[in-house]
């Protein structure tokens, strides 16, 4: 299956290490991050897992669930959060996919044959809380990911999600947004009744809109 964004994020039941969830349900009325690691007692995945359990306290101030997947044993995994929580500095307060028979793996396609056939790539996806896929992001096994980004990627998604706006390059929370080229100019001004800077027509920037 080749998934795309705007696709529904297919459902599943896995085992995972808090018991086992049916993905949807566990999703339920809040964003959600489903991302892979190519396997446990690595040390690229040590910091990945370790840094992601840092910032979960940000992602649930913004109503974000995060889930874990690995091939590996769930045994090997609950072995290997104790390292995590001894070497990061964090326990690991996420769930974490026990895909022993790489179902999911394959109906996400995280598994890249020309990298390796038997173990995951460093995918993400963000799915929103209509169940579909909002990003997606593959990393090869060398290259840990900049879970930043992804936080910031959620600022932008549920900000625009609400509000006639994208944001532009480097954008972080609180900097000035671009209406989108589908609002016209007179709309625009019942939106944005302070005005906005337009150093070309194409172009308008406004300040962040408020919730």
């Amino acid at each position: 299956m080749s998934l795309k964004i705007g696709d529904q994020a297919p459902n599943f039941k896995a085992k995972t290490t808090v018991g086992e969830i049916d993905f949807h349900q566990w999703i339920e009325n809040s964003w959600a991050i489903l991302f892979s690691h190519p396997k446990s007692f690595t040390p690229v995945c040590t910091t990945e897992l370790g840094y992601m359990a840092g910032l979960k306290k940000e992602f649930d101030k913004r109503n974000v669930k995060i889930i874990g997947l690995s091939v590996d044993q769930p045994e090997d995994q609950n072995q290997w959060l104790k390292d995590i929580e001894e070497t990061q500095g964090n326990s690991v307060n996420y769930p974490l996919i026990c895909d022993t028979d790489k179902k999911v793996s394959d109906l996400y396609g995280m598994i890249h044959p020309n990298a390796s056939d038997t173990l995951t790539v460093r995918t993400v996806f963000i799915i929103g809380p209509d169940k579909n896929i909002k990003l997606m992001l593959s990393y090869p096994a060398s290259t840990g990911r900049n879970f930043d980004e992804i936080l910031r990627v959620i600022d932008s998604l549920q900000l625009t999600s609400k509000h006639q706006v994208a944001t532009p390059v480097n954008w972080k929370k609180g900097d000035k947004c671009i209406i989108i080229p589908a609002v016209s100019d007179d709309e625009a001004k019942d939106k944005f009744p302070e005005g906005w800077d337009s150093p070309k027509p194409y172009i308008r920037i406004v300040p962040q809109p408020k919730d």
